[in-house]
């Protein structure tokens, strides 16, 4: 008769289990900020005096000519023109661009207006997605939240929080 061979169990140690632990409590942090730092998933912060001055500069390049050097949109910006599409909107505070949520904002400059637009609207707005990275997508939006003064901002914000 042969000899019966008894298998020993080996159990993991403490150490053994708190690496695991580690690990995976590591990773799922990974994970989350992966998803949360996607484009058009950020808020936008108007706090980094350096952010602001690049996306002023950028806005300057980039947006001026249509919404205005001073934020101020063109004339009738309210009215269609005869083309049916409506003039750029201001982004001051007289404006309807702090009524969007930050995500929104975002998915129309990278995107332009048309991906937002209703059925049978064209939009004048083009896409800068090709133009722009989505950091200096968000310093434009950076720049353009931080000339608001703080109750818009603060109106603007809970837009985002009610934003999915």
């Amino acid at each position: 008769m042969g000899r019966r061979v008894r298998h020993h169990q080996h159990r993991p140690s403490q150490r053994t289990i708190g690496f695991l632990v580690v690990g995976i409590g590591l990773a799922g942090f990974l994970i989350a900020s992966l998803i949360t730092a996607q484009p058009g998933r950020d808020t936008v912060t108007t706090a980094d005096p350096a952010q602001i001055a690049d996306g002023r500069s950028l806005y300057v390049t980039y947006c001026a000519s249509c919404h205005g050097l001073n934020l101020e949109g063109q004339p009738n910006w309210q009215q269609p023109l005869p083309n049916g599409m409506r003039p750029a909107p201001p982004h001051d505070a007289s404006g309807h661009t702090w009524h969007h949520a930050d995500a929104l904002l975002f998915q129309i400059t990278k995107y332009g207006g048309q991906s937002i637009a209703s059925p049978g609207y064209v939009s004048g707005m083009p896409a800068f997605g090709n133009q722009l990275t989505d950091r200096q997508i968000w310093a434009i939006l950076s720049y353009i939240k931080s000339t608001w003064p703080p109750e818009i901002r603060e109106a603007q914000e809970a837009v985002n929080r009610q934003s999915p």
